[in-house]
């Protein structure tokens, strides 16, 4: 399903072209408006955002390479990160090394001075990145021990593929292999918006459960498992 299918679907389901709006805010000293592409592309948004934090996918992993900084127990998030899935510290010989995940506590009692430097071995996330003194919106790991060098650090982290309401060609892997969780999640969204009777409401959250749970299968079970190692799936026959 492309954006414009999608689009089209959800118009046609809920039969309303939710047509252009202006609002005076509460001031009275000014207007807003908004037309029914904005309103359906943020229906759509909120649903890929429910769906991607209940189902894990392939498009929600990525992976970046970076280098830690000579005495700086710090390391900046990639800015659409959401999650860790693994952090590495490469070696020169190209071998991985793990580095395994603690709680800033931990890691501060285990290297309370600054000066405790070696190749790292555990991380946390620590939380906003400053930058001259300037908190922003961004997150950093802290590293135990600190850094005594320059090391390749491959990270691979969950976050949010591109919405379909955006992409160039207006597909998405969702889209594509699994309109049905899409569809039906939109459709709660923009029917709960517009106030619709409960029991559609409930019929149109019904059918998303549904889809969800399949998406689960493939995304949590298929994909994680192969025929050689787990056996073929085979239905019971018979008594």
């Amino acid at each position: 399903m492309t954006y414009n299918e999608l689009f089209i679907a959800v118009k046609n389901y809920l039969q309303n072209d939710f047509p252009s709006n202006t609002w005076t805010n509460v001031a009275g000293t000014g207007t807003t408006t908004s037309d029914g592409t904005e309103q359906i592309n943020g229906f759509i948004t909120q649903a890929e955002e429910r769906i991607y934090n209940s189902v894990q996918i392939p498009p929600l992993r990525k992976n970046v390479t970076g280098v830690t900084n000579t005495g700086n127990k710090y390391l900046s998030c990639p800015p659409d990160f959401m999650s860790v899935f693994s952090i590495a510290v490469i070696d020169g010989d190209d071998s991985y090394e793990y580095l395994l995940n603690k709680d800033v506590n931990f890691i501060r009692a285990a290297y309370p001075n600054p000066n405790d430097t070696g190749r790292p071995e555990y991380y946390a996330l620590f939380g906003p990145t400053v930058v001259a003194n300037v908190i922003t919106d961004e997150l950093s790991f802290i590293l135990g021990p600190t850094p005594d060098a320059v090391y390749n650090i491959e990270l691979h982290y969950y976050a949010y593929p591109e919405s379909i309401t955006v992409a160039a060609d207006g597909r998405t892997w969702l889209g594509d292999n699994y309109s049905p969780v899409l569809l039906y999640g939109t459709m709660v969204e923009a029917y709960t918006f517009l106030k619709g009777e409960v029991d559609v409401t409930a019929q149109y959250e019904k059918k998303y459960q549904e889809a969800l749970a399949q998406l689960n299968r493939l995304g949590s079970g298929l994909e994680r498992g192969d025929a050689y190692r787990d056996g073929q799936y085979k239905m019971k026959v018979g008594p």
